[in-house]
């Protein structure tokens, strides 16, 4: 089973476009972890995710969510790989199938948010490296 569930913060405010015809919007997600070391001082980690979102809820999503809004997303993992330079480089996307907006929205009364992409969550949209 390939499924991923992530709870973060979007990095930037989310730009919608089309690729292959089909509404599109790539986001990167920041993930935070916090612990305390073995001296009892308070520690963090982030990690950055690259998401992609498509079809019908890529309005809504832009409509609703910005930078520093607080997400939860579902989704499978896609892999791929490029090479440049004689150099091969692996991406990871999380194409979202689901979402849910959590804090911060845009407008007033927008807290019923989220819902799932359309049919195309099949695809990646590829970001220029």
């Amino acid at each position: 089973m390939n499924k991923v569930i992530l709870i973060g913060n979007l990095g930037h405010d989310p730009e919608a476009k089309e690729v292959g015809g089909k509404p599109v919007v790539n986001f990167r997600l920041a993930t935070n972890e916090r612990w305390r070391d073995r001296d009892g001082e308070r520690q963090e980690s982030t990690e950055w995710h690259s998401c992609a979102l498509w079809g019908a809820q890529v309005e809504h999503f832009v409509r609703l969510v910005g930078k520093g809004t607080k997400v939860a997303i579902e989704g499978r993992l896609h892999h791929r790989e490029d090479e440049k330079d004689g150099v091969k480089r692996t991406f990871t996307t999380v194409v979202v199938q689901r979402w849910e907006l959590l804090a911060g929205a845009r407008q007033e009364g927008a807290a019923e948010g989220g819902g799932e992409g359309g049919g195309e969550g099949d695809e990646v949209a590829e970001e220029a490296a």
